[in-house]
């Protein structure tokens, strides 16, 4: 029979063991949710505080003009649409000054529904609401009751990705964000896009997110936008509005 004091002993250097062992497993841990939270992320389709839209038929804002499209009839209007409105330039412009864009020829879908959305005057009805430092500016949203009508009355759809011809997440590169769940064929919003504001850029994202067109002039204006101050949500503090056109070069 051991005596009571190497008992007493084995006891204890039993414990730091278990102690030591625990320690490890927690810094392990602490280490692997640390590479999880710096690890880059896909742009998802932002999820703002839900916005309630009038039920007693009056309207902040006249949605008349815009005819709501479904999943199928998506491909069909953008085609027939492209043929009357063929723009490849648009113009933000803010507070900060004009960010100049050329839309790209080959993303078709992404580029006639950025297009359409733009004429329709949506995009003026929202802001650059996430600036994420040295990564992005993200636009085409805003908790105004005036976007959400905008969004109900658009329609509820996502567009194909475009990958071929593949364009890259280079610095100054604009592209869609897209929806998380369920979204194994990386399809985008139609609402939402971000500017590539990484200097050696994002190409984790390269045939993740389709890359619609690229900054031309302005870089300097996205760079303002790029440093202001932000929450903690990275929603910046005071509000950075848009108003978008398109024109043909």
């Amino acid at each position: 029979m051991k005596s009571p004091l190497k008992y007493l002993s084995f006891l204890i250097v039993l414990t730091l063991i278990i102690a030591c062992q625990s320690e490890d497993k927690s810094k392990k841990s602490n280490a692997e949710d640390q590479v999880t939270k710096e690890k880059p992320k896909g742009i998802q389709e932002s999820k703002l505080p839900e916005v309630k839209i009038p039920t007693d038929g009056t309207e902040d804002i006249d949605v008349s003009h815009i005819e709501t499209l479904t999943q199928e009839e998506l491909i069909p209007y953008l085609t027939k649409y492209e043929r009357r409105n063929s723009e490849s330039m648009a113009r933000i412009s803010t507070e900060y000054g004009d960010i100049e864009i050329q839309l790209y020829a080959g993303p078709r879908l992404h580029r006639t529904n950025f297009v359409r959305l733009a004429k329709l005057g949506y995009f003026n009805t929202t802001c650059f609401h996430r600036v994420a430092k040295d990564f992005v500016i993200q636009g085409g949203n805003s908790d105004q009751n005036a976007t959400a009508q905008m969004r109900k009355k658009v329609g509820k759809y996502l567009i194909p990705n475009e990958f071929k011809p593949i364009h890259r997440h280079k610095y100054g590169a604009v592209a869609a964000a897209k929806f998380s769940d369920q979204n194994v064929s990386n399809a985008s919003s139609p609402f939402e896009f971000y500017i590539v504001t990484k200097e050696d850029g994002a190409h984790h994202l390269d045939e993740d997110h389709t890359v619609f067109g690229r900054v031309v002039s302005g870089m300097d204006v996205v760079e303002k936008i790029a440093n202001v101050e932000v929450d903690g949500s990275e929603w910046p503090i005071s509000d950075v509005c848009m108003e978008v056109e398109v024109y043909r070069p």
